[in-house]
């Protein structure tokens, strides 16, 4: 691990200050320390923004929810009001990582995970990500994991985060602060997609700090689900996501939201399967046809082929739970 200076931020304006060119905001550190110790970042300067208290998981006054960047995944799981009001998003924390780790991972923290591509991790492999313009080792190499939507000739890694995938199917907005002051930012514009700088994984200003999710009442998240298909039970990242939402009145889809995870380097929302879904029967034809309805957009390689199918098949099942039976 480099040396590199540490400072303890008062607040969030000294949190802005403080950090400088080359610094990283250390909240949980669930990612960071070990990128720390992988050799993957060397900052100049750590800011520990750990102790500014925004941790709040409250009602908003038009009865939507705001979540305080540094409140905890295992906080945001079990909160009434997340349970309640959008269970997808307390299934989709615990689908990540273990308790110990969803004890200190926080809600901005997760906004700003890396990706997990085994190129990236490993320091001795070409990566733009990691190493701008060293070459993209997946493209021929190992690609199980590799983007269906999305991608490009710089990058085909796929986003890591499965609260994230939750949160786009939200619309929720990412509250931030710099030394311009405070701005919101739609989430399905705070990722970004690879392109030819796939080093840059947000469009956040080197000098903003995520101090808090927004979410605006969205009635039909009640009845929402998060399915993850992964190598193992626990402890392991998405081959594939699925997060939704689905309000079905007499037999009619009258609205859906949907998100993939595992699809793309930014949590993918699928809104043409919403289209194909909207006002029509809510049968398992028709959460196949829309699921076909997106898919036949995506990009694959031999090596990540099968995650269509696999994609296909969770989504109809997921949609089919919330419709109120299994699909077979």
């Amino acid at each position: 691990m480099s040396p590199f200076d540490y400072h303890r931020a008062e607040s969030v304006a000294d949190a802005v200050e403080q950090l400088g060119g080359d610094g990283a905001f250390l909240a949980g550190g669930t990612n960071l320390i070990d990128h720390l110790r992988l050799g993957l970042r060397a900052p100049a300067r750590v800011v520990d923004i750990g102790r500014l208290g925004l941790d709040e998981i409250e009602r908003t006054d038009d009865g939507g929810l705001r979540i305080g960047a540094l409140a905890r995944n295992s906080d945001m799981a079990a909160h009434p009001l997340v349970r309640q009001s959008m269970p997808f998003v307390s299934q989709a924390l615990l689908a990540g990582a273990s308790g110990q780790l969803r004890n200190m991972a926080t809600a901005g923290g997760n906004l700003m995970q890396r990706t997990r591509c085994v190129y990236f991790q490993d320091t001795s492999t070409p990566c733009n990500k990691r190493e701008p313009g060293s070459g993209c080792s997946a493209h021929e190499g190992f690609g199980r994991y590799n983007a269906l939507f999305g991608a490009s000739d710089a990058c085909v890694a796929v986003h890591p985060s499965d609260l994230c995938v939750a949160l786009a199917a939200l619309d929720a907005a990412v509250v931030v602060h710099g030394r311009d002051g405070v701005r919101r930012i739609g989430f399905s514009d705070f990722h970004r997609l690879p392109g030819d700088e796939p080093e840059r994984d947000t469009h956040l200003a080197p000098d903003e700090l995520i101090t808090a999710i927004e979410i605006a009442p969205l009635p039909l998240a009640a009845n929402s689900a998060y399915r993850k298909v992964r190598d193992r039970a626990s402890y392991a990242f998405a081959l594939v996501s699925v997060a939704a939402a689905l309000d079905v009145r007499d037999g009619i889809v009258h609205d859906v939201r949907i998100a993939l995870g595992g699809a793309s380097h930014k949590p993918h929302r699928a809104a043409r399967a919403e289209q194909a879904l909207r006002n029509g029967p809510a049968t398992h034809a028709a959460f196949v046809a829309a699921a076909d309805a997106e898919l036949q957009f995506a990009r694959p390689v031999p090596d990540n082929a099968f995650k269509l199918p696999m994609l296909r098949n969770t989504l109809a099942a997921v949609l089919g739970e919330l419709a109120g039976g299994r699909a077979p």
